[in-house]
């Protein structure tokens, strides 16, 4: 056995190097990894590493609180780039949410079959069995869309996932094609097993590879990499992918060492994965695994959680639990009995030391046969991806939603396949490498997907690419094939992100009489409405006889809120929203906001300060402050301070030039004054 004062030195020594590289530095949120020198073995040694030998490391945080991780064999501990399949090397990966001193103690134990035991005294001690240590975790240094400036994302009760570090709430928008996103040619152990070849080079975006990105055994992985990065300079911050397609429309992903095996897995390949996913990391990116698929979901035994599917669901976690935002999709189009779902999210919601989010697709006409019997307290699942058909993506989001909300756990709800399945989302008109012959459906996705998703209150979409399309679910390697879709989808965030506090927020079809005016808000205070061109509706707000400003929002142009032909309305019944600024023929986003949730107000208001204009572009004036010296601070909508400024004026022009589209609190403090007042800024 090792002795604790050895293994510290090592330790020591190992965060030394580690810290010369992006992933191991002692940092919160990013990702620790602790490596042991223990028994020599292979993939293929008649005493099963991944069955026969259990790592398991107990985390202790600096305020007490306890995680107990799964390790892995790690062959020679650099697997990605040697393919080495043995070794001594075992490694466990962590990612602390504390700063400060963390501790911890190692269980590594051996015995037939330990790896899937819950008795932490099973089997017999073996070589490092016992040992222990510290590490000192300093603050995040990472800012922007990287998720370890963010944080881990938690279900906590609500159809918003949340980052733990920053307290925003979490959308989506991206891909969930190609489902054999992993069937790539610079993965080790990775081919085609029957059927049509649709392995990949994602040889398009090796173009979009930088200097200083990951690869692996000279120079592979640029183009995965590349595409990677595609998605995320386009906006987009989440991919899908298959870890097992054995039997599947694909036959060319799974983790183990061969097609056939099922409790060996593949440590160099398994690696090289490792090295794709920390990246997406840092590109703010989340990971949508499928763990299997119909035609698989019988494989494991027989869709019950025995031997094989603890150590599939075990290694999973041990190897990529500590990404930062990811959920476990429990299968695709499911065809699993409600025990064994029930008992596959209870393994995963057992074994995952982060709680990560659980989520289960079915067919469109099984959803009330799989999802009501997990609704509730009846299962540990948290949310639902939904596949249903284009035209109906808002009725069903709301559905999940209401569903979910009335038997007690509100379920985060995604769009994440549209049909018709041989179309999918379509490859832009104009894209070049479109041989589908498949019309483009650019205008029904924007409306019934994107907006028809987000304005039920669900946590965003996955574009599915249909199987007779260019650049297909299967054949896909270019994601530029739908550029302009990515475009559309990040133009909803920002406006979502930037306008809305829609965590708040509620679908409230019910205003208008039209069933494609889709909307959503908080009643009495915001309304949103998706207006489709050349259609006209009722719009009834209320009889409140409050004043509302109107806006309108481009849906495939972005940009700045706009005035359309009537900027100001009562809620007095039916009301005319008029006409939008331009192209009355095409899709635009309704605003209304009640105008005394917009004025200026506060606590022990000063009547004779007067501050405009609000909404406010590059500066507020102030006119009528008190004789002193006056401190303004202002804070966004999450409480974190972001301007700054002191005066000894009367009349003082504040300048908020430097402040993001979004709602803020001014506070102003003179003497014994403190008062703060909400304002928008434009």
């Amino acid at each position: 056995m090792l002795r604790s004062s050895t293994l510290i030195v090592i330790l020591s020594f190992y965060f030394s190097v580690q810290a010369q590289t992006k992933t191991g530095e002692l940092k919160k949120w990013h990702r620790v990894t602790i490596s042991f020198d223990g028994p020599n073995v292979s993939e293929n040694d008649s005493e099963n590493p991944f069955t026969d030998y259990r790592l398991n490391t107990l985390f202790t945080s600096p305020s007490g609180n306890t995680y107990l991780v799964p390790g892995f064999f790690a062959a020679d501990g650099d697997a990605a780039n040697t393919s080495a399949d043995s070794g001594n090397q075992w490694n466990v990966h962590f990612s602390p949410d504390e700063i400060g001193i963390w501790t911890f103690e190692v269980s590594f134990r051996n015995g037939t079959n330990i790896a899937v035991s819950v008795d932490a005294q099973a089997g017999s001690s073996v070589s490092f069995d016992g040992a222990s240590g510290n590490f000192n975790v300093a603050p995040t240094d990472k800012s922007g869309i990287d998720n370890r400036a963010n944080g881990r994302l938690k279900y906590v009760n609500e159809h918003y996932l949340k980052y733990s570090e920053t307290q925003t709430y979490f959308l989506k928008a991206g891909t969930d094609s190609p489902e054999n996103l992993l069937a790539y040619t610079d993965f080790d152990g990775t081919s085609n097993h029957g059927g049509t070849n649709y392995l990949k080079s994602w040889s398009p975006h090796v173009q979009d590879w930088n200097t200083g990105d990951p690869t692996w055994q000279n120079e592979k992985g640029k183009g995965l990499i590349g595409a990677i990065n595609y998605l995320s300079e386009k906006g987009m911050n989440v991919f899908s992918f298959l870890t097992m397609n054995v039997n599947g429309d694909g036959k060319d992903v799974w983790p183990w060492v061969s097609h056939n095996a099922r409790n060996r897995f593949d440590v160099s390949k398994l690696a090289q994965w490792e090295i794709v996913f920390q990246h997406a990391e840092e590109k703010g990116m989340y990971l949508h695994f499928k763990t299997q698929e119909t035609e698989n979901d019988q494989l494991l035994n027989g869709g019950n959680v025995g031997l094989e599917r603890k150590l599939y669901y075990r290694e999973l976690i041990a190897r990529f639990g500590h990404h930062l935002a990811l959920n476990w999709n429990l299968g695709e189009e499911n065809t699993q009995t409600t025990s064994q779902r029930l008992e596959m999210a209870q393994f995963f919601r057992d074994n995952d030391p982060y709680n990560h989010h659980i989520v289960i697709h079915t067919y469109p006409n099984q959803q009330n046969q799989v999802y009501n019997p997990l609704l509730g307290g009846n299962s540990e699942l948290t949310g639902a991806s939904i596949q249903t058909s284009i035209n109906n993506v808002n009725n069903s989001v709301l559905n999940w939603i209401e569903s979910s909300a009335n038997a007690g756990k509100p379920w985060v709800v995604a769009s994440d396949e549209i049909g018709p399945a041989n179309t999918g989302v379509a490859a832009d008109d104009d894209y070049t490498g479109n041989t589908g012959n498949k019309p483009d459906n650019r205008e029904q996705v924007l409306h019934k997907t994107l907006w028809g998703s987000l304005l039920a209150g669900g946590t965003g979409v996955e574009y599915y690419f249909g199987y007779q399309t260019g650049e297909s679910d299967l054949t896909c390697q270019d994601f530029r094939s739908r550029e302009h879709k990515w475009n559309d989808a990040k133009h909803a965030l920002d406006f979502f992100r930037n306008h809305l506090e829609f965590w708040d927020m509620e679908s409230l079809n019910n205003i208008t009489s039209d069933n494609d005016f889709y909307s959503f808000g908080k009643i009495d205070e915001t309304y949103v409405i998706y207006v489709p061109g050349d259609d006209n509706s009722n719009l009834n707000i209320g009889n409140s006889g409050d004043n509302y400003i109107l806006k309108w929002y481009d849906p495939k142009n972005g940009g700045t809120l706009q005035d359309g032909s009537v900027t100001e309305v009562v809620a007095t019944g039916n009301i005319d929203f008029g006409n939008p600024p331009n192209n009355s023929n095409e899709d635009w986003i309704l605003l209304l906001r009640n105008e005394a949730t917009l004025n200026f107000t506060g606590l022990n208001e000063n009547n004779n300060l007067v501050i405009y204009p609000n909404p406010a572009n590059d500066f507020l004036q102030l006119k009528g402050l008190s004789e002193g010296i006056h401190q303004f601070n202002v804070f966004n909508k999450l409480g974190q301070k972001v301007l700054v400024a002191t005066s000894h004026d009367r009349d003082y022009q504040l300048n908020v030039s430097s402040l993001k589209t979004g709602l803020y609190i001014l506070n102003i403090k003179s003497g014994d004054l403190n008062e703060s007042y909400k304002f928008l800024i434009e």
